[in-house]
C-alpha cells in the first residue's frame, strides 16, 4: 500500500508532500527548513529515497539540495531547467521506482515555467496520486507571467495544453496534489476547496472548460501585482540555496533596537495587531506572526534590509525566523521578547493609535470631520466595491507611496484587518495621524457608508 502526507505551509499558500510505501519515499518540491520533512519521514519508518522539484521555484526558498545531501536521496530536477548544481535530470516519460510496485512518472507540463514537470505515482501501474505543482491547481492553474513578461502568453497557452493533457492521461478518481493555490500568489487566481481530483476539474477548472483563446484571455486579464521578492527567489533556488540557519538570533536590548532604528533597519513587531495599536515602539512595524508574515515582509521590506524581530515570547520569534527563512530572509539581525516596556528606554513611552470599525467611521463622516479613508486591497478587491471618496494604495506600494496620502487623520481599511494593521504602522512610523479599521468590508455598506462599484 502507498501513502501520501501533506505538508501545509499556510503563511505562503504551499504545500509539499511524501509519499511512498513500506520502506521508502519521495518528497516533492520540500521547504527550506527539511527538518520537519525528515521528522515525518521518520514517523513513517521511510527513507527519503528522491527528492523531486516540480519547476524552478520563484515564490519560495527549497530544501530540495540541502535534502538531498542530508538523506542521500537522487535529486530529480527538470531536465530543462538552468542551475548550477548536480542533480538527476528528469524529462518527460521517465520514470523511477519510489518502493516495491511504486513508480514516479514524469509529465512534462510547461505553463507555470517552460520546464515545469509534474509527477504521477503509480501503484502497479495504475496512476493513483498526481504531483502538479504549479501547473493544475484547485479550479484554476499556476500563473505563467513569472518567468519573462515576453513569454507570458506562450506560457498560458502551455498551461491550457498541459491540463489537457493531465486530464486526458489520468483518470478521474486520481487525486491531484498541488504545490502551489492555498492563497499563493503563484496561483493566476484564488482557489476555493482543499482538495480535488481529475474529474472535478475536469468539469470546474477553466483550463479544461474553456476554448484556449479564451482561456488565455480571462486568465491574463485577471492577473495581480507580483510580490517584489519573487524576483530573488528564483535566481536562489537555480544556483543552490545554503543550508538554514534556525538558531536563536542576538537578543536586543531598547538601546539596540533604538540604534537599529535611527540607522534606517526594519523593526517588526510580531504580536497582534490589537497589542500593537495599544502600545509599540515607535518606528516599528507590524506584521502579525499569525499572518501571511513572509508573504507581506518579504513584498515590502527593500531587499537585504537588515530586519530587528519583537515578539511576546521567544517561541514566536522562532516560528517568524523559520517562516522568513522560507523566503531568503535568512538571519534576522537581532531580536526582543516580554514587555514592550522593556523594549524602550528609561522615561520613554510606548507609541499607540486607535482601532475602530466602520460603524465608527460613518459616524465620523456624519460629523462632517475632515478625514483621509485610504483603501489598501489589491486592484481586484476595490473593483469588487470601494468606500465612495475613499484613496487606494495597495498595501504593497504603500511604503514607498505615503507623500501621496493627503493631509489629515488616516482611516485606514483592507477586507478584514490585517493589511490595514500593517498600513496603519506604515503611517504611523512615517508621524501621520491614524486609525486602523479593523472591520470586515461587507460592514461598510451596512454602517451607512456609500458604496461604489468598481
Amino acid at each position: 500500500m502507498f501513502f501520501v502526507d501533506t505538508l501545509e505551509f499556510e503563511g505562503l499558500g504551499n504545500r509539499s508532500y511524501l509519499a511512498g510505501g513500506a520502506a521508502a519515499a519521495v518528497v516533492v518540491d520540500p521547504p527550506r527548513d527539511i527538518d520537519q520533512v525528515i521528522a515525518a519521514a521518520a514517523r513513517r519508518g521511510v527513507r527519503i529515497a528522491y527528492v523531486a522539484e516540480t519547476h524552478v521555484h520563484n515564490d519560495y526558498v527549497t530544501g530540495g539540495l540541502e535534502l538531498a545531501r542530508v538523506t542521500g536521496a537522487s535529486y530529480l530536477v527538470p531536465a530543462a531547467a538552468h542551475v548550477s548544481f548536480a542533480r538527476t535530470p528528469i524529462a518527460d516519460g521517465d520514470t523511477v521506482d519510489v518502493d516495491e510496485n511504486l513508480v514516479l512518472r514524469a509529465i512534462a507540463t510547461p505553463g507555470h515555467t517552460p520546464h515545469h514537470t509534474s509527477y504521477v505515482l503509480e501503484e502497479d501501474g495504475r496512476g493513483v496520486a498526481a504531483f502538479t505543482g504549479g501547473s493544475l491547481l484547485i479550479g484554476t492553474v499556476g500563473r505563467p507571467d513569472l518567468v519573462e513578461p515576453r513569454l507570458t502568453e506562450q506560457l498560458a497557452r502551455a498551461q491550457h495544453a498541459s491540463a489537457h493533457r493531465l486530464a486526458a492521461e489520468l483518470d478521474d478518481e486520481v487525486p491531484v496534489l498541488p504545490t502551489h493555490g492555498f492563497g499563493s500568489f503563484c496561483s493566476s487566481a484564488q482557489s476555493e476547496g482543499d482538495a480535488t481530483t481529475i474529474g472535478k476539474e475536469r468539469t470546474s477548472n477553466d483550463a479544461l472548460t474553456l476554448d484556449v483563446d479564451t482561456f488565455v484571455q480571462r486568465m491574463l486579464a485577471g492577473l495581480e501585482d507580483v510580490p517584489a521578492y519573487y524576483a530573488h527567489m528564483g535566481p536562489a533556488n537555480a544556483v543552490g540555496p545554503a543550508p538554514v540557519n534556525l538558531t536563536p538570533p542576538r537578543r536586543a536590548d531598547a538601546g539596540e533596537i533604538a540604534s537599529r532604528l535611527a540607522a534606517g533597519e526594519w523593526v517588526v513587531d510580531l504580536r497582534s495587531r490589537m497589542a500593537f495599536a495599544e502600545g509599540h515602539v515607535a518606528g516599528s512595524f507590524n506584521f502579525e506572526g499569525e499572518g501571511k508574515l513572509a508573504t507581506y515582509l518579504a513584498w515590502l521590506i527593500p531587499w537585504g534590509k537588515p530586519v530587528t524581530l519583537l515578539a511576546g515570547t521567544p517561541a514566536q520569534i522562532a516560528d517568524a525566523q523559520r517562516e522568513l527563512a522560507r523566503v531568503g530572509i535568512d538571519r534576522p539581525a537581532a531580536a526582543a521578547t516580554g514587555d514592550p516596556a522593556t523594549w524602550v528606554g528609561e522615561g520613554e513611552q510606548l507609541a499607540s493609535f486607535p482601532r475602530a470599525r466602520f460603524a465608527d467611521l460613518a459616524q465620523v463622516r456624519e460629523r462632517g470631520d475632515d478625514v483621509v479613508v485610504l483603501d489598501v486591497r489589491r486592484d481586484s478587491e476595490r473593483a469588487g466595491g470601494y468606500i465612495d471618496g475613499s484613496v487606494h494604495i495597495p498595501i504593497h506600494e504603500l511604503h514607498g507611496r505615503i507623500g501621496e496620502v493627503q493631509h489629515g487623520t488616516v482611516w485606514v481599511h483592507c477586507a478584514g484587518g490585517m493589511r490595514a494593521a500593517i498600513a496603519a504602522s506604515l503611517l504611523d512610523a512615517a508621524g501621520r495621524d491614524v486609525v486602523a479599521v479593523d472591520d470586515g468590508f461587507d460592514a461598510a455598506a451596512e454602517a451607512g457608508l456609500s458604496v461604489a462599484s468598481g
